[in-house]
């Protein structure tokens, strides 16, 4: 072999396996975003059912020293989409628009809410509450829209979008945005559990058995619904002997779906589960729940026509940023895992962080 063969062959080698890379990078910024924040989002979500405003204070303060940083890991996944699959960044934001918008207003919404209800009195304080449960809920939902829109495929014709307006708009779409809803109200429930004691904590364990039931039945309904997608999601499951190796995946969400039902069970003293385990198992389920998406949707970025090396960028650019990643990675896990450490434990009735 010859030095230009040499050259070529690692070109390609970079130029197939850099998009790979990327994908995974994208997917774990994505993963710890829901992960992280998303129980932020369950907070507000469950905010309706506190009992009154000292204990809906007392939901907020579980989440208050830690929630700012969690959005870190959505503005890595958006800004590792622009720079890697361009083609793809531009694609979903011309196309989903409209849900993207909402979902940022309603992070925008929930934010100041959480600060500003703890400076309120009064009227305006319940007024700042009801809107931290709002745009939690919008936030959520149009997560959920924007993820069933990439799933169920995006018209396209001549590389561009066809749908128009409203091309994304689907009874799936809405059914997911609800789904997601359910799942981060779940997420919720299980950081009561594991941040809180006594009344509190009964009442999360009561919000979370129904969720639980609520959150597999939606994932039976999504995945049911998926042979009639025209983006090939279920092909990747059916094609030869692929079920064989991929079926463990939905038994082990079930399997994960009964533990965490168990464990949500509410008991006294030595009887009631052990507090992390509800938070555990539901951290489980989203992260299955991803893995079964991408096994699914592997190898496009956007159904059915674009694949991770039609939407990527240039090999050069990807090399380019990813050095930049090899060095802010490491800094923002260690910001994570350090903030969650020092404000690890229970948090009392009586604490307050603003």
């Amino acid at each position: 072999m010859n030095p230009a063969d040499l050259v070529l062959t690692a070109a390609d080698g970079a130029a197939f396996w850099l998009p790979v890379a990327w994908l995974g990078v994208i997917g774990f910024g994505v993963l710890m975003y829901v992960l992280l924040d998303g129980f932020v989002l369950g907070l507000g979500i469950l905010a309706p059912l506190a009992e009154d405003s000292d204990q809906l204070d007392h939901m907020m303060n579980t989440a208050a020293p830690i929630w700012d940083g969690n959005e870190t890991w959505l503005v890595l996944g958006g800004a590792g989409l622009m720079a890697a699959f361009p083609r793809a960044y531009a694609l979903v934001l011309s196309s989903l628009y409209l849900p993207v918008l909402a979902m940022l207003l309603g992070l925008i919404f929930r934010g100041v809410a959480f600060e500003f209800r703890f400076k309120g009195r009064g009227v305006a304080r319940q007024a700042w509450g009801a809107a931290f449960s709002i745009g939690s809920i919008v936030a959520a939902f149009s997560q959920g829209v924007i993820l069933a829109a990439l799933v169920q495929g995006l018209p396209m014709e001549g590389g561009h979008y066809s749908g128009g307006t409203w091309g994304w708009l689907s009874p799936f779409a809405l059914m997911t945005g609800v789904a997601l809803v359910c799942g981060y109200a779940l997420l919720g429930a299980g950081w009561l559990i594991l941040k809180t004691e006594g009344r509190l904590n009964q009442l999360a364990r009561g919000w979370a058995r129904p969720l639980v039931v609520c959150m597999l039945a939606f994932m039976g309904l999504v995945s049911a619904a998926l042979p009639y997608l025209d983006s090939r999601v279920m092909a990747r499951w059916f094609e030869g002997s692929n079920f064989l190796w991929l079926g463990p995946v939905p038994l082990l969400t079930l399997a994960v779906g009964w533990w965490l039902w168990r464990d949500a069970a509410i008991g006294q003293g030595a009887d009631r589960p052990h507090d992390a385990k509800p938070f555990v198992w539901t951290l489980a389920l989203f992260v299955l729940g991803l893995v079964g998406l991408l096994l699914g949707l592997w190898p496009y970025l956007v159904p059915p026509h674009l694949t991770i090396w039609g939407a990527a960028s240039p090999p050069e650019s990807q090399g380019f940023v990813m050095w930049g990643l090899v060095f802010l990675l490491p800094l923002i896990l260690s910001y994570t895992a350090w903030s969650y450490s020092v404000f690890r434990g229970k948090v009392g009735a009586d604490a307050g962080y603003h």
